[in-house]
């Protein structure tokens, strides 16, 4: 009885003290592709992600029930750092969905044009001249943000009932969303002013910590060792401090820490099968604040890796000494040269094969559809032998001849050949151990991108078009996997489909340095027009500092660098998420996305005629 008057006093008291809207909730969710949009195309960093941003503790005054509540501690703001756009992942602030959803878009365009080097040393200052900025370059947004306004000072502690001091700071803030720019300083109070819901963080998470980190990621980007490993979608406070030492004596607790939850977790982070990650992932749900430290030491787990890998004798076998390629560091704004390692290999146990009975019918559709696209025979004239006499010339030449001229009687046949489409293909499939997940009960994304490299093959030997077909992974800079499935200069053939029913699941996506071998192959084919067609099924990654913005940058560069040489890049996703980077990657109209993965055998040939039409 007791704990049940218990649960219903919590439920009133906290139902009571809350100041939210429920009823007029909008979620981040629905509405991540449109924000993407509007945060590129008013000027923001095409390299972000839109994700969620954590709560965290404004220290403002909170009414007596809050208090006792224990609610309205902490507030989700917007902000942006070196991996995202961080945007609450619901917003109920407002009293109608309209309004909230407003203050989403504003927060995005506010954030679009975030580029001030001292946001971090004058909040309020900088909040104002960003809302000028927005207000100036796009007046069409000054009506919302007019309502934003009304709607959110409504909502704010009336100066009237704060102190001196805190009425003063509340004045200024009114004033200064009001006028943006009027307002000089925020004038000291004892407490944080209430959080100003149409600004950005006063102090992002994990601010100071990125900046470490990123300090300490260059230098071990000089030897090769960055790691880096996200724990989940939100983003939690950090701080570095000390390893604990197992002799350290009994008593080690700080007696201002006896009310916060803490535990100490060894996770050896290079190791994705480590045991402790779950205990870890726990842990930190329940942590304000994660402490991060450094040993330098060795781990078991690396030797577990390095087991888990292929024998020699049951690998694919390696063909070459390898290929050194730059990368581009993001940071640095710089080629790194000879930093990654291409390793050429093939299947060694590729027994040639017919083409599987499940795909000959639609194999023979898709043939018929591509050999339309084959150039019809034509008639070449004036040939020195043929098929035919060329009587136009041979009437030509007997007039000459009565005239008493002297004329050659070369080029006197027709000859009828087949055209030909001046056109090369390279196309680049992703082999990375994602795509042994499966996408339905019946196949595995391995087993799609296979029967589509199947489809793709026969329909432009159709064509007659020139092509040539690879697979990628990498297990960091050293080695990426290059698995040759067909070379230009290879006619299709049951040695060639036998390359391709051998393709299994590698290791990571390192696309940037894929993409400029590619490159390099394409580059040399003699065709006027040079197609790189790349498949994927998710974003770049690998073990070292290429996960996250690095590998996107990179990816980028090299994309670019492949239009720098007069070829085509143009993407084919299955990732639900590919719009939001995909943009950034290979412009809005260099990529597709397919939604369902088990259509891609079939939706890929017909993309290529759409492309080489």
């Amino acid at each position: 009885m007791e704990e049940q008057v218990g649960q219903l006093w919590h439920r009133l008291v906290t139902r009571i003290a809350n100041d939210r809207y429920p009823a007029a909730a909008v979620a981040l969710e629905g509405l991540r592709l449109p924000l993407g949009i509007l945060f590129r195309a008013i000027g923001g960093d095409g390299g972000l992600e839109i994700a969620p941003a954590e709560a965290t503790e404004h220290g403002a005054r909170r009414r007596l029930l809050q208090r006792i509540a224990g609610v309205n501690r902490k507030i989700q703001l917007a902000w942006r750092d070196d991996q995202a756009l961080r945007l609450p992942a619901v917003i109920d602030y407002l009293p109608s969905p309209a309004l909230n959803r407003d203050l989403y878009f504003w927060l995005a365009a506010l954030a679009g044009l975030d580029s001030e080097s001292e946001a971090q040393n004058d909040w309020f200052g900088h909040n104002q001249r960003l809302t000028r900025k927005v207000l100036q370059r796009f007046p069409g947004l000054a009506p919302r943000y007019r309502r934003l306004v009304e709607a959110h000072l409504a909502l704010r502690p009336d100066p009237a009932r704060l102190g001196r001091n805190e009425a003063a700071a509340e004045q200024a803030i009114r004033q200064a969303l009001q006028e943006p720019g009027s307002v000089d300083h925020l004038p000291d109070a004892r407490r944080p002013p209430q959080p100003v819901l149409l600004w950005l963080h006063p102090d992002p998470p994990g601010a100071g910590a990125d900046r470490r980190r990123n300090r300490d990621e260059d230098a071990e980007a000089e030897r090769g060792e960055a790691r880096t490993q996200t724990l989940e979608a939100e983003r939690r406070r950090a701080e570095r401090t000390d390893t604990p030492e197992a002799d350290r004596g009994l008593i080690t607790i700080r007696m201002e820490n006896i009310f916060t939850w803490g535990e100490f977790v060894n996770v050896d982070r290079g190791s994705e099968e480590n045991e402790d990650l779950d205990q870890a992932a726990d842990i930190a749900r329940d942590i304000d604040t994660l402490s991060v430290s450094r040993d330098n030491r060795a781990s078991a787990a690396r030797l577990k890796f390095d087991l888990d890998l292929p024998s020699e004798a049951s690998d694919d076998r390696v063909i070459g000494e390898g290929i050194l390629l730059p990368e581009w560091d993001y940071k640095r704004q710089r080629l790194l040269p000879d930093h990654c390692r291409i390793v050429p290999m093939e299947a060694a146990e590729a027994v040639p094969c017919e083409l599987p009975d499940r795909l000959k019918r639609t194999a023979r559709r898709l043939r018929a559809q591509f050999q339309a696209l084959a150039p019809a025979r034509i008639w070449y004239r004036g040939q020195a032998d043929g098929s035919e006499i060329d009587l136009e010339a041979y009437l030509r030449f007997r007039a000459d001849q009565a005239a008493g001229q002297r004329v050659s009687a070369d080029g006197l046949y027709l000859d009828l050949r087949q055209g030909a489409r001046d056109l090369a293909c390279l196309l680049l499939a992703d082999l990375s151990l994602s795509t042994d997940t499966w996408v339905n009960d019946h196949a595995r994304v391995i087993d799609v991108i296979r029967d589509s490299l199947f489809l793709f093959a026969e329909s432009l030997a159709a064509t007659g078009d020139h092509f040539a077909m690879y697979g990628f992974s990498s297990r960091k800079r050293d080695p990426v996997r290059v698995h040759t499935l067909k070379t230009f200069d290879e006619a299709y053939s049951g040695r060639v489909r036998g390359r391709i029913d051998a393709i299994r699941p590698g290791y990571y996506t390192r696309m940037g340095a894929a993409i400029r071998h590619a490159s390099e192959l394409l580059k040399a084919a003699p065709a006027e027009r040079r197609l790189l067609l790349v498949l994927t099924d998710g974003k770049p990654n690998d073990l070292d500092q290429y996960e996250g913005r690095y590998g996107i940058e990179d990816t980028r560069h090299a994309i670019r660098q492949a239009r720098q040489l007069g070829l085509q890049p143009f993407c084919v996703t299955i990732d639900e998420q590919g719009n939001e980077y995909l943009p950034h990657l290979f412009g809005s109209g260099g990529y597709v996305v397919i939604r369902k993965p088990s259509e891609l055998p079939r939706e890929l040939p017909l993309l290529y005629t759409r492309l080489t039409a």
